[in-house]
């Protein structure tokens, strides 16, 4: 299947795939402790960040996904990053994931962008079902996708390690037929 590359607009936010000049930006995110404390990665260095533009640009190359950069309409200001990842064309599925830099948290940008998404999603790719896996603890997470109508649908105790120490998962699930 071959993806197309949308841009978005909502209400207050600007969305585009991210590109290989974000990478000060990605940088800027993924180096925050607030921001990757629950997070698979985490960088220090724009060395470092080339792992995850790398990343960003095989889910593209390869069909399984795309990630999007947003920013306030009314600066341009970029202030998070948001996706669908895991891709299955087969299973009509895929994972969502976001974040967002810390000044902006508590001011509903991330389920703003996240609608778009799912828009996206069950519309123009066909997608059946979006998923989303958060650490435990990641609260903040799990209200973002409260807020969008997903089923919390289990937990994998000591799933991952993360820290050097295990951690749980928690899975959450929208099927289009709750989004619509």
């Amino acid at each position: 299947m071959i993806l197309s590359h949308p841009s978005f607009t909502t209400e207050r936010l600007s969305l585009r795939l991210i590109e290989p000049a974000d990478e000060a930006f990605i940088l800027q995110g993924l180096s925050d402790v607030r921001v990757t404390e629950f997070y698979a990665v985490h960088y220090n260095t724009l060395e470092e960040v080339q792992e995850q533009m790398k990343f960003y640009a095989d889910l593209i190359q390869r069909s399984t996904g795309m990630w999007w950069a947003f920013s306030l309409k009314s600066s341009g200001e970029l202030i998070g990053a948001c996706g669908l990842n895991n891709l299955e064309q087969e299973h009509q599925k895929a994972e969502i994931g976001y974040w967002l830099l810390p000044a902006y948290w508590g001011k509903g940008y991330v389920p703003e962008a996240a609608r778009v998404l799912l828009n996206y999603g069950f519309g123009s790719l066909g997608l059946n079902r979006v998923e989303a896996i958060v650490e435990a603890g990641n609260t903040a997470s799990e209200r973002v996708l409260q807020k969008l109508g997903f089923t919390y649908e289990g937990r994998l105790r000591e799933r991952e390690i993360q820290h050097g120490h295990p951690v749980d998962l928690m899975y959450y699930g929208l099927s289009k037929k709750e989004w619509m």
